[in-house]
């Protein structure tokens, strides 16, 4: 990073406010060298994720810092949730304009911080840097899963149940609110949706408990339908979901009741980082006793099946009626 005069120099902010977070982990190194070192568990492999954040494309520019922290972290974190890993250790980039003040890092340390503590992760290594952009974060994650058993997209098979943790379009409204899009909203639920949008809650606990239920699983980043169509794709079938039947919290509900066409966001906007899983219906009871003992919501919500010859459609959205809902985009992508 190129000293500014608003920030002390690079290896003086690393030992101030990034060195202590790699406390803890040996392979760290206390962030003095040029790499770090993991050994997974024996009987173990490690599984390796990296996500980016932008500013002003997956937070805005006012967010507090502590939470941009945490939201980069978390992403990360849900993706190997959903792979079945048990975090370790995460390296950090943190991209920089010359705008960003020294207090604006300390409290984004702090965020981190917080996290680690919560998740019982470490910082074991990255990179600082200026930039001419917005503030950009890049975190790879790194966890470990008994060996050969990640759990992929490709696996489902015909006759499978879909099902999802938690509760969907809480993050996609809760941008809404904050672009002004919401006002009809009570303050209540608007701050519950806003909170979502900014603090994802990754599903690390369940997981590791999905290896041996679930056939096929990733995190609902871009959308549940888009993310589903992933799943699909990999798997070489098709699904059909029941949209009555996905779970929404009491806020979501209040914004349908006003607008219903706030149905599509909830359905392709993405940021709900939870699980979105298949498995057959041999082990529903044991999935209904995990959701009671980790208390994560886990509701199903549609099948799989065989692709119909010479269709292109991966996924069938049912309303009420069992009549197939058109929708007018189908998720988030990059470019």
């Amino acid at each position: 990073m190129k000293h500014t005069a608003n920030l002390p120099g690079e290896f003086e902010l690393i030992a101030r406010y990034f060195a202590p977070l790699a406390r803890g982990f040996p392979g760290a190194f206390g962030l003095l060298d040029d790499a770090a070192v993991i050994a997974p568990a024996p009987g173990h492999e490690l599984v390796a994720k990296t996500d980016a954040i932008v500013g002003g494309v997956h937070f805005l520019h006012d967010d507090p810092p502590d939470l941009i922290a945490r939201k980069a972290l978390r992403v990360n974190l849900s993706d190997l949730a959903a792979k079945g890993a048990v975090p370790r250790a995460y390296m950090l980039d943190l991209m920089l304009p010359k705008t960003v003040t020294e207090e604006w890092i300390a409290a984004f340390a702090r965020g981190l911080a917080e996290d680690q503590n919560e998740y019982g992760v470490h910082l074991i290594g990255g990179d600082t840097d200026s930039t001419p952009g917005p503030v950009t974060i890049a975190i790879m994650a790194f966890g470990d899963v008994a060996t050969g058993r990640m759990l992929r997209r490709g696996g489902a098979r015909a006759g499978d149940t879909v099902f999802v943790t938690g509760t969907i379009g809480d993050a996609a409204l809760g941008l809404t609110v904050l672009r002004g899009k919401s006002a009809h909203l009570d303050p209540k639920a608007a701050g519950f949706l806003v909170d979502r949008y900014r603090l994802p809650r990754p599903r690390v606990t369940l997981g590791p408990r999905l290896i041996g239920l679930a056939s096929a699983a990733l995190d609902v980043s871009d959308g549940l339908l888009a993310d589903l169509r992933h799943l699909c794709e990999a798997s070489e079938l098709a699904a059909v979901i029941e949209a009555p039947r996905v779970p929404l919290s009491t806020a979501v509900r209040a914004a349908l009741a006003t607008d219903s066409g706030h149905m599509t966001t909830v359905l392709t906007g993405g940021d709900d980082y939870e699980i979105l899983f298949t498995a057959p219906s041999a082990v529903l009871g044991e999935l209904a006793e995990l959701s009671r003992t980790l208390d994560v919501p886990i509701t199903a919500i549609g099948r799989m099946q065989s692709p119909s010859i010479g269709k292109e459609t991966r996924i069938t959205v049912l309303d009420e009626s069992g009549e197939p809902l058109t929708l007018d985009r189908g998720g988030w992508t990059h470019f």
